[in-house]
């Protein structure tokens, strides 16, 4: 009975295996919780700009969320909290939704977060782990590299300090950077580059001591120093030079006309789900509605290209800041040959920002996020569908794959479906506190395995480490160069790029091997809809599993000149009789194969005409459905009217039992089923022996 209660409660609390905790446990628990929390404030930080929200939400993303999937999981080193790739899956499953940065948008990632949560959680009760063995190794390898040029090359922008248009075709909005780079920010650049060099310095020379956070700390103070942020914010009519006045208002109005098309398409949308679709009436409505939509879509899409090109073109100018007598500031563009370095930064409210400087992360909310339901739109459940199905696969099976490579060290044993558990609940538990979407982090939990934690409590800690930063440190981190965080996952990403595992897949499988390549492909040209590229991945791994499922190897075998049987046509091998003839089938018999088979039986028949047997190994046959049951009575019907036996041997006991429930074995005789291939290939010797003897010639297919 208490073995029992133990049980259950340690089924309900998983985090009890921590307990007794030792002085030793709870030393190692706290160098580990410190030192990766370290890592993880930049680095939360970074990712919340990669999934387009403001850098605190990935500190909020780094607390109750790490603590509850420590708690509620499988694996003691496992680290929770965000990470690189869904974030960028989960910005760009938004951005056709919302603007980056909007409150709209801020709203759907913490939906989205609650969505993927409640699916892992669904997916974790249902005991359905091996769920994610639809991901084959070569479609995640080719997604994984995909995802991590996306990731690494989408932040290109943030380097150079330019603009970066975003429309449907990742590829072009890329081209559109490089095309901007003769207008980069020499000082942002420098920026990165040092970080860059720092992070990689230290990796190689002196790997205890954490990069990112010396990068952090450095390119900070220097920031600060040489006062890399400048901005000033004035009137539109302060711009004297008509025609960028003119292109400036064009661009405000542009953004602000896509802000009431975009309230109207969310209007019309509210419509469509109220209709009672029952009625004549209604449908007429409804069709209206929806051509209203497609309209507003497309006058949406237009304009936004439009605006990308002008704001582009904006960053290109180059003004020269004038202070006036009256102490008023006016911005004129720069002529040739004048030393500008002001560019038009933003337009907001009929205010001008103007940028001399760099980017920074700015002000910092301080304090712990408010507790409070995520928003729900009923409308977007189903658009957001696929990318949340996406990355509760892949989430989960990034958190395992971690979590096995560190228990093959360790020897802990790690439970899938109680991980599944633990992820689902940090992240509902998460959307309540104002988190985007979370995941086990390969790059910390390495920090965490490699500093020795004992156990969960290190996540803990780790949290409160975070706590303790937003309560007050956040002004400290106010001149941190965005370039800064761009090169921190960019080196973080460009890591998971493997090629190795495709040039092994080539030599085992090459099928394999394209699955992989076009999953990669795929994955590129359908960005930033990058979740349809493992989808299409998965289609594909499918289609190609189901093919081969319907066309199994079946070959005809032959005798060696050792006795043995082997495939006849690799070989180049005579028959082994002229009146029987002996075939290897690599498959069940089901409704996929069952047309095969028959063709494959039909024209053994048809190259030896002569044969009076026609006998299938069936060792490999692992299944018989009614489909192959019902194949087997058609081929054995046809081919006793030509006068040929059907047999067969080395049947498994499940299929044998079948073959007698269904009464095959009366319908193709005792005689023709044997035990094992020995006994059959002596059997059908014996039973044509004065064949052969006259028959003292090698017979060959078709004659």
């Amino acid at each position: 009975m208490t073995r029992t209660i133990k049980t259950r409660a340690s089924t309900l609390f998983p985090f009890l295996r921590w307990f007794p905790l030792s002085t030793e446990k709870l030393r190692a628990d706290m160098v580990a919780g410190i030192t990766v929390a370290l890592i993880l404030v930049p680095q939360s930080m970074a990712y919340a700009q990669l999934a387009g929200l403001p850098v605190v939400y990935g500190l909020y993303a780094s607390l109750l969320p790490v603590v509850v999937a420590s708690m509620w999981g499988s694996s003691n080193q496992l680290h929770t909290g965000p990470v690189a790739m869904l974030a960028l899956i989960s910005a760009v499953t938004i951005i056709p939704f919302a603007s980056p940065g909007s409150d709209k948008f801020i709203e759907l990632s913490i939906m989205l977060a609650l969505m993927v949560g409640v699916l892992r959680l669904v997916l974790g009760m249902l005991r359905l782990g091996a769920l994610v063995n639809l991901l084959s190794s070569p479609v995640v390898v080719g997604f994984t590299n995909a995802a991590a040029l996306i990731i690494g090359l989408s932040l290109l922008a943030e380097v150079l300090n330019v603009p970066f248009p975003r429309s449907d075709v990742f590829m072009a909005d890329l081209w559109r950077v490089v095309a901007q780079v003769q207008h980069a920010h020499l000082s942002t650049l420098g920026f990165a580059f040092a970080t860059a060099a720092i992070m990689l310095a230290l990796r190689r020379y002196m790997p205890k001591i954490p990069g990112i956070l010396v990068a952090v700390v450095l390119t900070t103070l220097v920031s600060w120093v040489i006062g890399f942020e400048r901005n000033q914010t004035v009137p539109l009519s302060s711009v004297t030079t008509a025609a960028a006045r003119s292109d400036i208002d064009a661009y405000a109005q542009t953004e602000r006309q896509l802000q009431v098309l975009a309230s109207q398409l969310s209007d019309i949308n509210q419509r469509l789900r109220e209709l009672d679709n029952g009625s004549h009436d209604a449908i007429e409505r409804g069709a209206e509605l929806h051509a209203q939509a497609e309209w507003a879509r497309r006058k949406i899409a237009r304009l936004k290209a439009d605006n990308n090109l002008r704001r582009v073109q904006l960053h290109a100018l180059r003004f020269v800041r004038e202070a006036q007598p009256d102490g008023q500031v006016r911005y004129r563009l720069a002529a040739d040959g004048e030393g500008a370095k002001w560019r038009f930064g933003k337009i907001k409210d009929g205010q001008v920002s103007f940028s001399g400087g760099g980017r920074v992360v700015g002000n910092i909310p301080a304090g712990l996020p408010s507790f409070s339901p995520p928003s729900l739109r009923g409308d977007l459940l189903l658009p957001l569908l696929p990318g949340a199905l996406v990355m509760a696969l892949i989430g989960f099976l990034e958190a395992t794959s971690i979590s096995k490579a560190i228990s093959a060290m360790t020897r802990e044993r790690i439970n899938p479906s109680r991980e599944l558990i633990g992820q689902g609940l940090a992240n509902i538990v998460g959307s309540f506190c104002l988190s985007f979407v979370v995941s086990g982090s390969f790059s910390r939990s390495a920090v965490v395995a490699r500093t020795g934690a004992r156990t969960g409590l290190f996540a803990i800690i780790s949290a409160l480490m975070v706590a303790l930063v937003l309560l007050f440190f956040t002004h400290y981190q106010y001149h941190l160069p965005l370039a800064v965080l761009a090169v921190i996952v960019m080196l973080s990403v460009f890591d998971l790029i493997k090629v190795r595992p495709l040039l092994m897949a080539w030599k085992v499988d090459r099928m394999g091997a394209v699955t992989g390549a076009f999953t990669f492909v795929a994955t590129l040209s359908m960005a930033p809809s990058i979740a349809n590229g493992v989808l299409a991945g998965v289609a594909l791994t499918i289609t190609i599993f189901l093919v081969r499922r319907m066309k199994p190897r079946a070959v005809l075998l032959g005798q060696m000149p050792d006795g043995s049987l082997a495939d006849m046509k690799a070989h180049g091998l005579s028959p082994v009789s002229p009146h029987f003839v002996i075939m290897r089938y690599d498959g069940s018999l089901d409704f996929l194969n069952a047309a095969h088979f028959e063709d494959v039986i039909l024209r053994a028949h048809a190259d030896f005409p002569r044969a009076k047997t026609i006998l299938v190994i069936g060792n490999g046959i692992n299944n018989i459905d009614a489909s192959g049951e019902e194949k087997i009575r058609e081929i054995a019907k046809y081919m006793h009217e030509a006068g040929v036996n059907l047999g067969f041997s080395s049947l498994k006991q499940p299929v044998r039992e079948k073959f007698d429930r269904a009464g095959l074995q009366h319908l193709l005789g005792a005689e023709n089923v044997f035990k094992s291939r020995d006994i059959a290939f002596q059997t059908l010797q014996t039973r044509y022996a004065a064949g052969l003897q006259a028959a003292a010639y090698s017979i060959q297919p078709g004659k």
